[in-house]
């Protein structure tokens, strides 16, 4: 029997992104999260994914930089597939040359607009009204050693609405987020996935 893609959530502060991927692979024949990391000791995130009874830990800034403890903490937890959920730290190459194309993140516009350093969160829809866009969406991508510039895996686009605003954006966003993200994760991480990129408009 083979055994199963064990995922490490990394998540900065609320996790409802995290709690949407633990709830999907909750009963998983072949998928499970096997643990959740953060380095905020106050995140949210470290709440949700005690519901789920998913072991967590919690590590600064520093150790993230010299990534020892990271490696250690996911090799004891033997993590196959890392999984960004509003993590706010840039990816050391250690860790992603321990990880090769097995770190997924996701960014709440359509990729390369409105991404890079500092363009996280309420940040992202704000700059989306100001340019006056007629569409955005999330976008589901690698992780390489810049922000928000690893290979494309899913773009779900969704209509900017004349009276829409940054708050009304980013509760659209965050639906096509909860909704798909678990589902490219799922094709990503399986032992045959699916054929990605792919689309989706909404």
């Amino acid at each position: 029997m083979m055994e199963k893609i064990r995922l490490a959530v990394f998540a900065s502060g609320n996790g409802s992104n995290a709690e949407a991927i633990m709830k999907y692979f909750q009963n998983h024949p072949k998928i499970e999260v096997a643990g959740l990391l953060s380095n905020n000791p106050e995140a949210y995130a470290l709440e949700r994914a005690k519901k789920f009874q998913v072991p967590t830990k919690v590590l600064d800034k520093n150790q993230f930089r010299e990534c020892d403890e990271v490696l250690k903490w996911l090799n004891t937890n033997k993590i196959t597939h890392i999984v960004l959920a509003g993590f706010l730290l840039l990816i050391p190459e250690k860790l992603i040359n321990a990880f090769p194309d097995r770190i997924i993140n996701i960014h709440p516009s359509l990729l390369p607009k409105f991404g890079g350093k500092g363009m996280y969160g309420m940040k992202v829809h704000e700059a989306v009204v100001t340019a006056g866009e007629k569409e955005t969406g999330i976008t589901i991508h690698l992780v390489n050693a810049h922000y928000d510039d690893g290979k494309i895996l899913a773009q779900i686009k969704c209509s900017v609405l004349p009276a829409d605003n940054a708050k009304s954006i980013a509760e659209r966003v965050l639906q096509l987020e909860h909704e798909d993200y678990p589902k490219v994760i799922e094709q990503w991480a399986s032992p045959a996935p699916s054929p990605l990129p792919w689309e989706r408009g909404v």
